[in-house]
C-alpha cells in the first residue's frame, strides 16, 4: 500500500542537463541533489533535483551513446501550488534561465498561474491556490 510518506522520483530525459540545471536550480530554486557523468557503456549522465529534505525529486538524464529526444506534449505538467500570487521575478529568473513563458493548454492554468516550458519543451506550471483550493 502506498501512503502519504512514500517518496517520489519523476524521471524524463533532457538534450542538456546544464540547461535543465540552470533553469531548474538557478530558476525555479531547487537543490542539485545528485549530479553524475556517464563512466561506462550503458551508464546515464544524470542530474536530480528537488527541494533540500523533501519527500521527492526530478531526475533529468542523458544516455550519452543512446540520446532520447524528450517529447513533452502540452499536457506534460509539472505543477507546483504556492498558495500566493505567482512573484514576477520568478518568472523572469526561470526566463533568464531558459525558460519560456506559454500559454497553458487549459485555460485552467492560466487563470490560476503561470506556465513556463523549460529548456526541453517541458510545462511547468506555477499555481497561486494550495493544493487543497
Amino acid at each position: 500500500m502506498i501512503d502519504s510518506t512514500a517518496h517520489v522520483r519523476i524521471a524524463r530525459p533532457s538534450r542538456d542537463l546544464a540547461a535543465a540545471e540552470r533553469f531548474y536550480a538557478g530558476g525555479l530554486g531547487l537543490a542539485v541533489l545528485w549530479r553524475g557523468a556517464a563512466h561506462r557503456p550503458g551508464e546515464h549522465d544524470l542530474l536530480m533535483v528537488g527541494p533540500s529534505g523533501g519527500g521527492w525529486h526530478f531526475e533529468l538524464t542523458r544516455d550519452p551513446d543512446h540520446p532520447v529526444e524528450p517529447s513533452p506534449t502540452v499536457d506534460d505538467l509539472f505543477v507546483v501550488y504556492l498558495g500566493a500570487p505567482v512573484d514576477e521575478a520568478l518568472v523572469r529568473r526561470l526566463e533568464d534561465a531558459g525558460g519560456t513563458r506559454v500559454p497553458a493548454h487549459n485555460p485552467y492554468w492560466d487563470e490560476h498561474g503561470v506556465t513556463v516550458a523549460d529548456p526541453d519543451g517541458y510545462r511547468l506550471v506555477l499555481c497561486a491556490r494550495t493544493w487543497s483550493s
